[in-house]
């Protein structure tokens, strides 16, 4: 697994390509199941839709931060159905992952030293 530093060419990450990666922190999933979990780990507050989603996973399984799983294989159906492909996190998607919840806390960590030295107006 590479050392924290050489995540950095993946940090930081844009809106979309975080919350697949969070979606999949759990379990594998399918693609609507990333959508429904992006959904659910937001409240409704920040959605994509199919293009960005499968834009950003083929990106992403490039970049060897996600992989289909093989619970997708099990899944195949003999009467011409398309069967779901399930996605899962690799290592090293893990690991970027964790270093960009890492320096988000620090955004928050400044955000909140500095929101709390502000003082408030007066009309």
């Amino acid at each position: 697994m590479p050392m924290r530093n050489e995540y950095g060419k993946w940090l930081p990450m844009g809106p979309a390509a975080l919350h697949i990666l969070l979606a999949l922190a759990g379990e594998p999933l399918h693609g609507y199941g990333i959508l429904r979990e992006i959904a659910r780990q937001s409240e409704g507050k920040y959605r994509i839709g199919p293009g960005t989603l499968y834009d950003n996973l083929k990106k992403l399984m490039n970049d060897g931060l996600v992989e289909e799983s093989a619970r997708g294989a099990s899944n195949r159906t003999s009467g011409g159905e398309r069967a779901k492909r399930y996605y899962r996190l690799s290592g090293l998607g893990r690991g970027v992952l964790a270093e960009e919840v890492t320096r988000l806390e620090g955004v928050v960590r400044e955000a909140r030293g500095r929101l709390r030295a502000l003082k408030p107006r007066r009309a």
